[in-house]
Formats: C-alpha cells, sequence, structure tokens
C-alpha cells in the first residue's frame, strides 16, 4: 500500500445514507470527508424501492464529493440484515515455493481452498475472515508470511448472504455511479473499530441500534462468532411518539432529536415545547416528562428483546459485557436504561476521528479502518482496490493539498 491511499466507504442505512472518505497516510487515518443524505427507499435495513435508494447514494456521494473537491469512483459498501450467516471452514494446501518459503500466493491458495464448502443455491459468499493459520501443526499464526513450512492450513469463518439482497446492494450502488471496492460486514467493522483486544478475546456483544434495525454481533476469542439481526430500533420510538403526540412522524423524529430523553427522572418539566397536533389548529404544549413517559417504556423493550436475542444465540453473561453504538444510542438517558435492563457492564463507543465523533458514524468509519488495515492481504477479505479520484473533474485527493516540501520538489524536478 502507498503512503497515501484514499478510501470511502458507504453506508446505506434506514434513515441515513453516509459516504465517508478516509485518506490513509502513513498507516494513520484522517476522515477528510463526510457526506450524509436521507435514505429513501430503505426499509428495516432492506431496500425496497431501487430508484429512490439509488437517489439517496447520489445525493450522499455528492454531498462528500463536494466538501473535498474530488469524484469519488469507488467505495467499499457496508452489508447486514437478518440474511447474513457464518460458517466455519478449514482449508489446505502445500506451500508451493521451492525454498518452501510462504508467500502471498500461498495465502490466497489457502483462503481460496477455505471457499470450498457446500452452500445453498440462493446464498452467496461475501468475504473470508482467516482466525488463525496453521504451519506444519503449529497453530495461532495470524500472518505467516516468510514463515518456513510444507503444509498452510487456515481456520476461517465464511460469510454468507442471500443473493438476491447482495444483488440488489451491489446494484444500487453501481446505478448510482460508483464501482464497488468490496462488501465488508457492517458489524465485523464496527467491532473491529469500537472493540479492544482484550474485549475481543474474553467476549462481548456489540449492539448497534439504527433506525430500522439492530444489529447484534458476539466476539469471543479474538473472533466474531454469531451475528443476528433484529427489525427494531430508533424508528419504533419515533412512531410512539407520534401515535402519542398525534403529530405527523417528520415532527415527531424532530422532536425526538431535540427533546428526547429515556429515562423519565432525568427529564426536565420545565422543558417545554409546541406541537402541531393532526386534525387541529391549535398547536398544544407538551414538556420534556411527558416525551419521557412515552420514550422510556419503548427503549426499555428494546433492550429487553436485545437481551433475549443474546440469551438465544447461546452468549448470555459474557465477561465483557455489552458495547452499544449506532445512532439511536445518542439519546440521553440509553445508557442508563440499557444497564438496568441488560444488568452488566454497558458503554456507548463512538468513533475518535474529528468530525464523526458521533455513533452513528461507527459503521462508515469502521470500515475505512478495516479496510486500509486489510488492504495487502485483501484479496481474501472481499475488499481489495483502493478508491481513485477522477482527475478531470478536479484533483486527486493526494495532491489537493501538496505540502510547501512537496511543492518545492515538484518546481525542482522541472529544471532536473
Amino acid at each position: 500500500m502507498s503512503s497515501n491511499d484514499i478510501i470511502v466507504s458507504l453506508d446505506i442505512g434506514t434513515s441515513k445514507v453516509r459516504a465517508i472518505i478516509g485518506e490513509v497516510v502513513n498507516g494513520a487515518i484522517n476522515i477528510i470527508g463526510v457526506g450524509s443524505a436521507d435514505s429513501e427507499g430503505i426499509r428495516k435495513g432492506a431496500i425496497v424501492d431501487i430508484d429512490q435508494t439509488v437517489q439517496s447514494i447520489r445525493n450522499a456521494i455528492d454531498h462528500a464529493e463536494r466538501m473535498v473537491g474530488i469524484q469519488i469512483a469507488e467505495v467499499y459498501v457496508g452489508i447486514s440484515g437478518n440474511h447474513i450467516a457464518l460458517q466455519s471452514s478449514h482449508g489446505v494446501v502445500a506451500v508451493s515455493n521451492e525454498d518452501r518459503e510462504i508467500g502471498d500466493e500461498d495465502i490466497e491458495r489457502v483462503i481460496q481452498a477455505a471457499k470450498v464448502i457446500p452452500l445453498a443455491p440462493e446464498r452467496e459468499i461475501i468475504g473470508v475472515v482467516p482466525n488463525q493459520y496453521l504451519v506444519d501443526g503449529l497453530d495461532e499464526i495470524h500472518d505467516p508470511r516468510s514463515m518456513i513450512g510444507v503444509r498452510l492450513e487456515v481456520e476461517a469463518t465464511i460469510i454468507t448472504g442471500a443473493k438476491t439482497a447482495i444483488h440488489n446492494l451491489l446494484r444500487v450502488v453501481e446505478k448510482a455511479g460508483v464501482k464497488v471496492g468490496g462488501l465488508i460486514l457492517m458489524s465485523l467493522a464496527a467491532g473491529h473499530l469500537c472493540l479492544s483486544k482484550d474485549e475481543k478475546q474474553v467476549g462481548t456483544v456489540l449492539v448497534d441500534i439504527g433506525a430500522g434495525q439492530t444489529t447484534i454481533a458476539v466476539f469471543e476469542q479474538n473472533n466474531l462468532v454469531a451475528t443476528s439481526t433484529i427489525p427494531i430500533g430508533g424508528e419504533y420510538v419515533t412512531n410512539d411518539i407520534s401515535i402519542g403526540l398525534r403529530t405527523q412522524v417528520d415532527i415527531a423524529e424532530k422532536i425526538k432529536l431535540k427533546f428526547g430523553c429515556a429515562v423519565i427522572e432525568h427529564a426536565a418539566e420545565d422543558q417545554v415545547f409546541k406541537v402541531n397536533r393532526i386534525g387541529s389548529n391549535v398547536d398544544k404544549e407538551f414538556s420534556q416528562v411527558d416525551l419521557a413517559n412515552i420514550v422510556e417504556p419503548r427503549v426499555q423493550e428494546i433492550f429487553h428483546l436485545i437481551h433475549l436475542e443474546v440469551q438465544r444465540l447461546g452468549y448470555s453473561g459474557l465477561p465483557g459485557g455489552y458495547v452499544l453504538t449506532g445512532g439511536t444510542v445518542s439519546m440521553p438517558g440509553m445508557l442508563a436504561v440499557a444497564q438496568a435492563e441488560l444488568a452488566t457492564s454497558v458503554r456507548i463507543a463512538v468513533p475518535d476521528f474529528i468530525g464523526v465523533r458521533d455513533p452513528s458514524y461507527t459503521s462508515g468509519v469502521g470500515i475505512i479502518q478495516y479496510a486500509s488495515k486489510y488492504l495487502k492481504s485483501a484479496k481474501p477479505m472481499g475488499a481489495v482496490r483502493k478508491s481513485v479520484s477522477n482527475p478531470k473533474k478536479s484533483t486527486v485527493a493526494s495532491e489537493q493539498k501538496p505540502s510547501a516540501m512537496e511543492r518545492f520538489k515538484n518546481w525542482l524536478s522541472e529544471f532536473i
């Protein structure tokens, strides 16, 4: 990988489509552009209208392009949903080099060997995550390059998904005028960003609560071991507010974002707002306490369902507890309700990058970090090529802000 790369992630959510541009400079990531657009044509994380979704993606990408002044040619797309499944696999190959030194070609061949698994006709492999390599029986090797051996094995997790969902996702992105560099499982990318090495080792549940769905990912012994999606999220809270206050859904969403509080005790009685009610010309006044009385029961139910789903997966009581992320967890009081309902250690994860310090950006930033780390060995991971800019529209990102030293070198080279 060169010292200066541009990686663009695309997070297609139920409420928002986000395009995030990351610049990788000598291994460090800088977020240089963020584009966001209201999501149309997505319901509970699934595409229900191709044309509307294409327009939302174009709007988000245009927004990001204008911020940075480059044209986005290729993106890494996050994928999630209840159609995602994990499957363990094992691959074995003989080392091909005469000197028995393991190289990139051997790793590629062993990954391809691990992909040879029985699959239903309606399913497709999204990616392969190597859990560990074995060289002549020696296990717990994470990077076997340059080691000497005769027999190379890999124990891997195969990520599969429904062909229909995958192809629809690829179709909307390509119709929006950009190339898909690779599909990356969002819970895997978010876990890579949010969880520490110790949390992934001892066992932790990562919960991404979006607008239309909640994704649960369980990490244990440094690997993603289970994932599940339940069709609940922030939209359910918005709908409850809409019904409780008898107002339109878009007004209910604005009220939730501005005055929402998940704990009645934390709400302020003197924090009041007026609501335009359906079927009435007169605005009615409500307090934050009135709003919290609607919000708290629904939030309690969401965390109760999360707890039941983790129990169903067979991973309740993990030492690492729960880590929450996603746009919905930004509401005041969410952490307190989660700690009460889940009865274990809970924390909220926020990306530590300027301009994206919000839980709603976790998946998008995670995709960039995941792609940048595994770019060298990206062929088996499903994300290989770096994003490039089109110089016809404007300057390439790596050239948009050359340092004084670079300008001097360029000037000097004209005379040498």
